[in-house]
């Protein structure tokens, strides 16, 4: 099993600048780079400061200088929110600023919330019928000159300008759904899972979906399987209150914009209370301290061996989540120093061929 990370900026209060806030996602990406992590991926997300990532590809690009080894991804774009000429362009720089590094990672969307602003009246379920319009059209740009008559875009005669270094970067398709899976290795994509906030229980599901998905598509290449959660170490098992009681409170932010629960102040998403929550056993303390990847280093090392034993490719690491950050930086720290070096497959820290990542287009 290998390792990802995702990192992204956040803030709960006005009060931390935000030269700060970009401050701290520098040095996690430069100490997951040097510690062993083969991917670092940052989000998408508009008008929010529980995650401030306007263009991922701005934020891969800045850190291309820092971080010398680690690929660099998008965990995820938002498709609904990209027209096809634009998306092929911006990725395809990004992966020539990166020198052949990109990872590209899409998905549907999450948060209602910012579906009522950045396309008014659709439901985010909506988003995986623009995802499935929207590969195939960006490939072909990738390619070449390609005219496009479809559902949601239409345009004559055009191509990627610039193309990517890497002959196709590795894409990956953010999904839970039965439907969505399919879709995605059918297509040839790579699979983000995440359990959110749900027992051990679902990720076996989610592994169990992934597994009929491949028997019902036997001729085509296996993709991987990316599992994603929320996760902190640290060195005493009675510091676990600390990350608990931050995701709850986070959580609440979350069920907010997911749902449209509740109201955003100036980019502040207001806390909802957990009785509104229709899944609020999921944020039992005992629960979140046994599902998410909470616990000392031998503990955490002991969950990993479980997502391993499953035939899962890739953990990634959920670095964000309204802990302190003093807390955050520890438990990366720890992870790096403690827990990777029990699975061989994050050293070296790349074990991606990028001879063939950069063959020429």
């Amino acid at each position: 099993m290998k390792f990802a990370i995702v990192l992204n900026m956040d803030r709960l209060s006005a009060d931390v600048p935000m030269p700060v806030v970009w401050s701290r996602l520098e040095e996690l990406a430069c100490m997951a780079d040097e510690g062993g992590f083969e991917i670092i991926f940052t989000a998408e997300h508009h008008t929010i400061e529980v995650t401030i990532a306007p263009n991922p590809f701005q934020v891969l690009s800045a850190l291309a200088s820092k971080v010398k080894t680690a690929r660099l991804g998008t965990g995820v774009l938002s498709a609904s929110y990209w027209h096809p000429i634009r998306l092929a362009g911006e990725a395809a720089l990004c992966d020539i600023i990166t020198g052949g590094r990109l990872e590209f990672g899409i998905g549907r969307g999450s948060y209602q919330y910012e579906f009522d602003r950045m396309r008014p009246g659709m439901p985010q379920q909506e988003g995986v019928a623009y995802m499935k319009e929207l590969i195939p059209a960006v490939r072909k740009l990738w390619e070449g000159d390609y005219a496009h008559d479809g559902h949601y875009w239409k345009f004559p005669t055009a191509t990627s300008v610039p193309k990517p270094i890497q002959k196709a970067p590795r894409m990956w398709c953010a999904a839970r759904d039965p439907g969505s899976f399919d879709w995605a290795v059918k297509n040839g994509l790579s699979i983000m899972a995440t359990p959110l906030h749900a027992p051990h229980a679902e990720v076996e599901t989610l592994v169990q979906r992934f597994e009929d998905t491949l028997r019902n598509n036997p001729d085509v290449e296996r993709p991987k399987l990316m599992m994603l959660r929320r996760t902190a170490v640290y060195e005493n098992e009675s510091d676990w209150r600390t990350p608990v009681e931050s995701l709850t409170n986070y959580g609440r932010y979350f069920e907010n914009l997911f749902k449209n629960l509740g109201k955003v102040n100036n980019g502040f998403p207001e806390p909802v209370d957990l009785p509104v929550i229709a899944n609020k056993s999921d944020y039992a303390p005992e629960s979140l301290r046994e599902n998410m990847m909470f616990g000392t280093p031998d503990q955490v090392v002991r969950k990993l061996r479980q997502y391993e034993a499953l035939g899962i490719d890739y953990f990634m690491y959920g670095a964000f989540f309204g802990m302190p950050y003093d807390w955050v930086r520890r438990s990366l720290k720890l992870f790096i120093s403690d827990v990777l070096p029990h699975f061989n497959a994050a050293h070296p820290a790349l074990a991606f061929d990028q001879s063939s990542a950069l063959e020429q287009s």
